[in-house]
């Protein structure tokens, strides 16, 4: 059968995949939760939800390093990518192993988009249908609830040395949307580094420091309120502004914490 990616790649799949390599975190998450776990053959050493999976399945690298010896000792009859996530080296190198689906996400809608394309693939139509109903139903929820509130001002720092923040043109700029701030860095793009006198902190009324892909600790909130002591500076899970599978069902009663 012919499917396509998010990418408008067709792809050709002769049955159901029964060996599936993941290499992207939240989409290797997604496939548990559709009820594929036992397809599951390789992943990344950063897929570490569930926690035991690292453990019962092939480890074939990090994200942006694989090894290409192990996928193909798999025998994998699909590979699962980002376009983000993932080089365009790697899905070159990889394609001639087998067909590659890969995904590429900005908004909500791309993520459902990617789920059914799972289901249709993965032959998990419920299973998904029932995920992306759960999800809609905590983001309306949710929605219904602040309603009405304004939008505080809001930087998400995502690295450190350089800072670096989390801009337009990025899945977490959607879910800082999504979760009731507004991102002060909204007119730049992507991950622009900043120097900490940039003039758009100033705006900030709050400074959030996402736990990845740096693994900001309360130290780093220590330093920063040196440089802005009147901030409201708070650790976040970056997991839930960045992960975009089935992790978003946890994404906005934890956005409940932040927005009271």
């Amino acid at each position: 059968m012919i499917f396509t990616d998010q990418l408008n790649r067709q792809i050709n799949i002769g049955e159901r995949p029964k060996r599936i390599v993941s290499l992207v975190p939240s989409q290797t998450e997604l496939l548990v939760d559709l009820g594929i776990r036992d397809s599951i053959v390789g992943i990344t050493k950063f897929c570490i939800h569930p926690k035991e999976l690292r453990e019962q399945k092939t480890i074939v690298g990090g994200t942006k390093n694989v090894k290409v010896d192990k996928i193909k000792a798999l025998n994998p009859d699909i590979i699962l990518c980002n376009k983000e996530e993932n080089s365009l080296e790697i899905v070159e190198t990889l394609k001639e192993i087998a067909p590659i689906h890969i995904s590429d996400i900005y908004n909500l809608n791309d993520v459902f988009e990617l789920f059914e394309m799972y289901a249709d693939i993965f032959q998990v139509k419920e299973k998904a249908t029932l995920l992306i109903s759960k999800i809609k139903k905590e983001r309306k929820y949710f929605q219904n609830k602040i309603q009405g509130i304004s939008k505080r001002k809001v930087a998400y720092f995502i690295w450190k040395n350089p800072w670096m923040v989390a801009a337009s043109n990025t899945f977490i700029d959607v879910m800082l949307a999504e979760a009731g701030f507004e991102n002060v860095f909204k007119t730049e793009s992507r991950y622009p580094e900043v120097s900490l006198n940039h003039s758009k902190l100033k705006e900030a009324e709050v400074i959030m420091l996402s736990s990845e892909p740096f693994p900001f600790k309360e130290k780093h909130i220590a330093e920063l309120k040196n440089s802005f002591p009147k901030k409201e500076i708070i650790l976040v899970d970056g997991e839930l502004f960045s992960w975009y599978g089935s992790r978003l069902k946890y994404a906005y009663k934890y956005f409940e914490t932040l927005s009271v």
